[in-house]
């Protein structure tokens, strides 16, 4: 199929990106990559009357470091997260993630920002952002807000981006000497997650259970979970964040399945960040 009429701007710079937001509000869609964007065109199941094309603003493309964060710029493509030194370095839980990130074709167009944007709850990029207490920053016409990523997405492909805002990066905190691990259960490698596990140990442990609830949240096992040195300590963190969740029964499985999935997985995910 094709997709419905729409209007067209492609955005000449970041001023212009933004007037257009703040002129057009709930009547423009911003195309990024356009991995996800396009399919739900063609399809006709999201019809925007207007399409504010982005990808041309190569401000929002880069992947930087500096003493206390890495910068994730929205426009940075999947392959470039999956090959940067500075993730590598210093974001191991993406690393980790990356590869599980739809197939190679979407990974060379798709882009970082777009997929936190488009808020999916199966989606690798969200989970992961919330595991590592990332920062979104969102801009407007009138300034720039930063939201914790656990309180940026708030439902099924809703977050809190309002409509005249445009999401340009992420910032991920830097934590000399974490240990991170991810896994997730997919019906092919590639395709989203019916469940996965997102993991990462500082200070504390933040779990994030993913691709099985409305969207990402972290697991309530908080700064008490210090210990996972013995198998007595890792089961009652399990039992913690499985009894917290919530599934969607679907055809991939009902809320018990779902929870069972969930134990398997934080199990290697714990037993990865103790080894």
């Amino acid at each position: 199929m094709k997709p419905a009429p729409f209007d067209y701007i492609r955005a000449s710079s970041m001023d212009h990106a933004l007037a257009t937001l703040s002129t057009l509000r709930e009547d423009v869609t911003v195309l990024a990559g356009g991995q996800s964007l396009l399919p739900t065109m063609n399809l006709r199941l999201s019809r925007p009357g207007c399409i504010l094309d982005i990808s041309g603003l190569a401000s929002l493309r880069s992947i930087s470091e500096s003493s206390h964060s890495i910068h994730i710029g929205a426009l940075a493509r999947h392959i470039d997260v999956l090959e940067s030194a500075v993730i590598h370095a210093h974001v191991p839980l993406l690393r980790q993630a990356m590869p599980n990130v739809a197939h190679a074709a979407v990974r060379n167009r798709g882009t970082f920002g777009g997929s936190i944007a488009n808020a999916d709850p199966a989606a690798e990029i969200p989970a992961c952002c919330v595991a590592l207490g990332a920062t979104v920053i969102l801009k407007n016409a009138e300034g720039e807000r930063h939201v914790p990523a656990e309180e940026y997405f708030v439902g099924l492909y809703e977050s809190v981006r309002q409509p005249d805002e445009l999401l340009v990066g992420v910032d991920i905190p830097k934590r000399p000497g974490q240990r991170t691990a991810f896994h997730e259960l997919a019906l092919r490698r590639g395709d989203f997650a019916v469940v996965g596990v997102a993991a990462m140990f500082s200070t504390a442990l933040r779990i994030v259970i993913f691709g099985c609830e409305p969207f990402p949240k972290l697991s309530p096992v908080g700064t008490h979970a210090t210990s996972l040195a013995d198998e007595e300590s890792r089961t009652r963190i399990i039992e913690q964040a499985v009894v917290a969740m919530d599934p969607l029964a679907n055809l991939h499985g009902d809320a018990d399945m779902k929870r069972e999935w969930a134990r398997v997985l934080l199990r290697r995910c714990l037993a990865d960040i103790a080894g």
